[in-house]
C-alpha cells in the first residue's frame, strides 16, 4: 500500500493538536479558575486538579470507543468529527461565562482529543509494513512538538488575556479540519470494517488483549516507563496520573496491533 503524503501530514497535525490541547490550557487554566472562584487560591488548586483529572479520564474511557467507531464507520469521518468538535469546543471554552461551562468544555475536549489510537490505525492503513516504523516515529515527533509548544503558546498568547489561548487553539483545530475535509481520503475499505461492540469499546478490553499477546505487554511497559517519568517531572504543570498514562499506552498498543493484524 502506498503512503499518502496529504494523509500523513493530516495525521501528524491531528496528533500534534491533541497534545497541544493537553498542554495549552496549563498556563491559563489557573488564572481562569481564579476569576470564577473570587480569587480563592485553595479552591483554584482543587478545581485545577479536577480539570486535569477529568480530561485524562475522558481520554481513558473514550479512546477505545472512538477507535472502535473508526473500525465501523472509517477513519476519516471519526478524525474529521473529532477535529471539528475540538475546534468548536475551544470556542465554547473561550466564551465560557461560568466555571460550569468551562468544566463542560474540558469534558468535551477530553472526548474529542481521544483520537490517538485512530491516528495510529490510519497510519497503519496507508503505510507499507517496511515504512511503518518511520511513520510511527513521525507521530512520536508530533507528541513531542505538541507537549513543547502547547504550554508555550498558552503562556504567550494568554499573557494578556487567558481566553485568547483558546481562540488560537480553535483556529488551529478548525484549519486542520478544513484541510482534512478537502484533501484527506478514507483509509479503511468497506470490506475491512467491523461491527461496533462494547466488548472492544472499553479500556478493560484493551487490557485483556494485552494479556493475550505477551509482546504487547513488553511494548506497553517500554512506553509506560519513560512516559510516566515525564509526566511526574511535570506534575506542577500538566501531569496525568501514571495509571492513566499506562492505560493510554495500552490503548495505543491495542490499536496498532488490531490495525496491523491480518484480516
Amino acid at each position: 500500500m502506498k503512503a499518502r503524503p496529504a494523509a500523513i501530514a493530516f495525521i501528524f497535525v491531528t496528533v500534534m493538536l491533541d497534545m497541544v490541547a493537553l498542554g495549552l490550557i496549563a498556563p491559563v487554566l489557573p488564572n481562569l479558575i481564579l476569576g470564577f472562584v473570587n480569587n480563592d487560591m485553595t479552591r483554584t488548586a482543587i478545581w485545577n486538579g479536577i480539570f486535569l483529572t477529568v480530561f485524562a479520564a475522558m481520554q481513558f474511557f473514550f479512546s477505545p470507543v472512538i477507535g472502535v467507531l473508526s473500525d465501523r464507520f472509517g477513519r476519516r469521518p471519526v478524525l474529521l468529527l473529532s477535529s471539528l468538535g475540538l475546534g468548536l469546543d475551544y470556542v465554547v471554552m473561550a466564551l465560557a461565562p461560568t466555571l460550569s461551562w468551562l468544566f463542560l468544555g474540558r469534558l468535551i475536549a477530553g472526548v474529542t482529543s481521544s483520537t490517538i489510537p485512530t491516528a495510529f490505525a490510519y497510519i497503519t492503513d496507508v503505510t507499507p509494513k517496511e515504512k511503518r516504523a518511520g511513520a510511527f516515529g513521525l507521530i512520536g515527533a508530533a507528541f513531542g512538538i505538541g507537549f513543547t509548544f502547547g504550554p508555550m503558546i498558552g503562556g504567550i498568547v494568554g499573557n494578556s488575556n487567558p481566553r485568547m489561548a483558546f481562540w488560537v487553539a480553535a483556529a488551529f483545530s478548525l484549519t486542520n479540519w478544513l484541510y482534512g475535509f478537502l484533501f484527506v481520503p478514507e483509509s479503511l475499505e468497506a470490506e475491512h470494517r467491523k461491527e461496533f461492540t462494547w466488548r472492544r469499546a472499553n479500556p478493560v478490553g484493551s487490557l485483556v488483549l494485552l494479556r493475550s499477546h505477551p509482546d504487547l505487554w513488553k511494548l506497553a511497559t517500554i512506553n509506560f516507563l519513560p512516559t510516566s517519568r515525564t509526566r511526574l517531572s511535570r506534575s506542577g504543570r500538566y501531569t496525568r496520573s501514571t495509571v492513566t498514562v499506562g492505560a493510554r499506552a495500552a490503548l495505543e498498543s491495542r490499536s496498532s496491533w488490531s490495525a496491523s493484524a491480518p484480516r
